[in-house]
């Protein structure tokens, strides 16, 4: 079987290292081809594994803040597993996903569930509980925080995934999405990104809504 796109061989010793913290002598290396895969489909252009590594970096800065650090790392390697911007499941058939993985490796049930809930609240729907889902959660929104190119190379992407949306459909949305992020009381729920993060993140959104202004 040949590698997939992007697929490098740090990817597998992390992988391997995920799946060794939560109790088993290693990772499948099927079910590894499959995610790098799944994070290389065509459609994609942010979800991809650019994300997921951005993710693994930020991760690796807070990592010891964490209670089940295992837990969270493979919530990361699954969070985005299952993506098709046409529906409102992602994070659902992604916990799945890693539910079933987790079940073949056999081990625990309750590791499956404490998995689960994590990848279900990258749906972003809400703030996340206090410690182990909110470090996850603001690693995913790490993203918000970037430099300005990275930023606004994330809001194209982001904009390619969603070509089929005409632009004031699309504009409408994602000022909608911004605007509840600028809401609430603190963007992001972990210290450390409070701390770091929060105020570039601010600045970011607002220069976004500006552009969409702009555009109207």
């Amino acid at each position: 079987m040949t590698d997939p796109p992007e697929y490098a061989p740090q990817d597998r010793q992390r992988w391997d290292s995920t799946w060794r913290a939560v109790g088993a002598s290693s990772g499948d290396v099927a079910a590894h081809r499959d995610l790098i895969a799944r994070y290389a489909e065509p459609a994609r252009r942010y979800h991809t594994m650019q994300h997921l590594s951005e993710c693994f970096s930020r991760w690796d800065a807070v990592r010891d803040q964490a209670t089940h650090p295992g837990e969270v790392e493979l919530a990361l390697w699954f969070h985005d597993a299952v993506y098709d911007p046409h529906r409102d499941d992602n994070e659902v058939k992604s916990a799945a996903l890693a539910r079933a993985a987790i079940v073949q490796a056999s081990l625990p049930a309750s590791l499956a569930d404490g998995v689960s809930v994590l990848i279900l609240a990258t749906a972003h729907q809400s703030p996340p509980e206090p410690g182990d889902a909110a470090l996850l959660v603001d690693v995913d929104l790490a993203i918000l925080a970037a430099p300005r190119e990275r930023f606004d190379e994330y809001e194209r992407q982001v904009r390619e995934e969603y070509a089929w949306v005409p632009a004031p459909l699309f504009e409408r949305k994602r000022r909608d999405v911004l605007e509840r992020f600028l809401a609430r009381p603190s963007i992001y729920s972990s210290p450390h990104f409070q701390r770091v993060a929060e105020g570039p993140a601010r600045e970011n959104l607002r220069r976004s809504l500006v552009r969409l202004a702009l555009s109207d």
